[in-house]
């Protein structure tokens, strides 16, 4: 049997986050939801309303035999700009927050590290990452329509367009 580990990410709009990190080798599922917020079982509406302090965010198992966290976090941080406060592109509120919600210390000390080496590259030239890194909350399933969401559209036979970078 195959041990999973869960990550759970927020860089912006979650149907892109998931698209990308659904075609992953070594992730075995998906989902959408919210988290890190204080209204219990937040809807879209709520979330988007700005008032339930609740990010976008997939959630997602991974074989750790197949890919490593550190390598997930380093995808996450090539998707989306972490610079950016409290929005991503055209998408502004602290829904589409940059965000890693830690399911364990050894994954907090990882992306805490990740952070600080990225910031030390020549492509963000010392500007601060906004990322937040917290311990991870309680996930609230998004609802049925937003799960794997391009994946739907491709299959309607709709010309998908990311809503990341």
């Amino acid at each position: 049997m195959v041990k999973t580990e869960k990550a759970t990410f927020g860089a912006g709009c979650f149907w892109g986050v998931e698209d990308i990190f659904m075609k992953m080798k070594g992730v075995t599922s998906t989902a959408v939801g919210y988290e890190g917020g204080t209204l219990e079982n937040p809807t879209y509406e709520d979330v988007c309303s700005h008032t339930s302090g609740h990010a976008e965010v997939v959630q997602f198992e991974f074989d750790p035999k197949i890919v490593s966290y550190k390598e997930l976090v380093k995808k996450f941080f090539s998707i989306h700009d972490p610079t950016q406060v409290n929005r991503q592109g055209p998408d502004v509120g602290s829904n589409y927050r940059s965000v890693i919600f830690c399911h364990s210390e050894e994954q907090k000390k990882i992306a805490e590290s990740m952070k600080k080496e990225l910031e030390k590259t020549p492509e963000f030239n010392g500007k601060k990452i906004a990322t937040a890194i917290e311990s991870a909350k309680e996930f609230y399933l998004a609802e049925a329509y937003h799960q794997q969401y391009f994946e739907k559209k491709r299959k309607q036979g709709f010309t998908v367009f990311g809503c990341h970078i």
